[in-house]
């Protein structure tokens, strides 16, 4: 392979201005603009290296120690990897986005509007969290308190500084984790080195939990692991959309193990740096990012810190805006422009910051768990085995356009409903809260399958002799 081959496959083909900056949000993506396996794993580079995996490393650990962590860490890796496959194939095959993919895939077309609302919050925490992460090292390094006035104003700047460079969508993520690739290896391998030269040395390190440990520590660590688990699938196939129609499982398999790799290196860094910091600071600090770097390395951690940021926050607002577009698309017909809705997950980030929503984290990955797992699962049911086992609907050219879709599908509403309940029911405390997320992406996709099955697929189509204008108004 020549030089100028290999710079190709990492590169995605020419597009207008236009079509990089709508990046194909309410429609499919054409033959023509499918990226080379390299370039799509490239861009999820950054995603893999983001500043949450650090702090997900230490929170495991400090739940059940080691090695019993390597367990709930070991689901979400296999489970990412079967998941992300398995979506990406299907949306590689039919070039969607899972928001437009819901409405075929047992939704409709108004009906997957609630689904892409449920999408849109998870990438707004997640902007939610690595902003705070950037903030509060710029915070700590100036002086300022983090809950104040300048440490909301700090999140603002930066999130608008985003924005702007991930204007273009896939083309500006490129670009942006071919340069930020490097000098977030070389600032890691930094910090690493410092932690290692802590006083103390290797006695400074516990590998125990904290806190409740044993059986308990183990269902928390687990449901925080499956709270990720399908939500990292899920955000690869967002990319992986532009893959090749043709491309085999093993090639989406290949996406999702060149992303998760660095993925579980950052994991265990975390872990490390965690064990090392929390005899000293406890650990609530010793699982921030924003204070772990830039304790070890001043301010070269505070700009370890802001590159990883942008990298990750990227492509958070870029998901948010993809899923926000197809929903709006179709329960108000909106479209001001995929860009702008990256306002929309900036200014709701923003006001979450300034009421410290962050704090909830537990909470908060344990409802999305019980709405993004039971969401997917149900999308990979219809798809494999109400369509292509039992043959109730098409298997390609999946239907997604108002008017070829029912507007509300009961079956996919309901299962999603009702395994929601029960998921709630843990939430609020009728069982253990730990086991929820489990409980509800089992119930969801086995009554999704039931239904569509006892009526024959019948809600896949529009209504029998209803226009267009009737069936979207229902």
């Amino acid at each position: 392979m020549s030089l100028k081959d290999l710079r190709r496959s990492f590169r995605g083909p020419e597009a207008s201005i236009d079509d990089q900056v709508e990046s194909y949000s309410t429609s499919r993506v054409p033959a023509s603009q499918r990226w080379p396996i390299p370039a799509i794993s490239l861009v999820l580079l950054g995603n893999a290296t983001a500043m949450f995996f650090f702090s997900f490393g230490a929170q495991q650990l400090f739940a059940v120690g080691w090695p019993l962590m390597l367990l709930p860490i070991g689901y979400f890796f296999i489970g990412a990897l079967v998941i992300g496959a398995l979506t990406m194939r299907m949306a590689s095959r039919e070039g969607l986005s899972q928001g437009l993919l819901s409405r075929g895939l047992g939704f409709g077309a108004r009906g997957a509007a609630v689904t892409s609302f449920i999408y849109a919050v998870n990438f707004v925490f997640y902007f939610l969290f690595e902003g705070t992460i950037v903030s509060h090292a710029i915070a700590y390094s100036l002086g300022i308190d983090i809950g104040s006035i300048g440490g909301i104003v700090i999140f603002a700047l930066v999130g608008l500084v985003t924005i702007a460079l991930v204007w273009r969508g896939m083309y500006a993520m490129s670009v942006i984790q071919t340069w930020g690739f490097p000098i977030f290896v070389l600032l890691l391998i930094w910090a690493i080195v410092a932690m290692a030269n802590q006083p103390g040395g290797g006695a400074a390190f516990d590998w125990g939990p904290i806190g409740v440990g044993g059986g308990a520590g183990l269902a928390a660590a687990m449901s925080l692991a499956n709270g990720q688990m399908i939500f990292q699938g899920l955000m690869a196939t967002d990319y992986g959309r532009f893959a090749a129609q043709k491309i085999r499982y093993r090639g989406t398999g290949a996406i999702m193990l060149l992303e998760l790799i660095p993925m579980f290196a950052v994991i265990g860094l975390g872990a490390f740096f965690g064990a090392g910091l929390v005899g000293a600071f406890g650990a609530e600090k010793a699982q921030d990012p924003g204070f772990v770097f830039v304790h070890l390395m001043g301010i070269g951690g505070v700009i370890f810190v802001v590159i990883t940021q942008i990298r990750i926050n990227v492509m958070n607002l870029y998901g948010g805006s993809i899923t926000l577009a197809a929903g709006f698309d179709v329960i108000a017909h909106f479209r001001p422009g995929r860009p702008w809705w990256m306002f929309g997950v900036w200014l709701v980030g923003v006001v979450c910051y300034a009421f410290n929503v962050i704090n909830h984290l537990g909470t908060f990955l344990a409802i999305t768990g019980v709405l993004t797992n039971t969401w997917v699962l149900v999308l990979l049911a219809d798809y494999f085995v109400c369509r292509r086992l039992l043959k109730l609907g098409r298997t390609h050219d999946i239907e997604y356009e108002e008017g070829n879709v029912r507007a509300w599908n009961p079956c996919g509403l309901v299962s999603l409903g009702v395994a929601v309940a029960v998921g709630a029911a843990g939430i609020v405390g009728v069982y253990p809260l730990e086991y929820a997320s489990f409980v509800a992406m089992i119930v969801g996709p086995v009554l999704h399958v039931i239904l569509t099955a006892a009526t024959g697929g019948r809600f896949y189509r529009p209504k029998a002799g209803a226009s267009i204008a009737e069936e979207v108004a229902r």
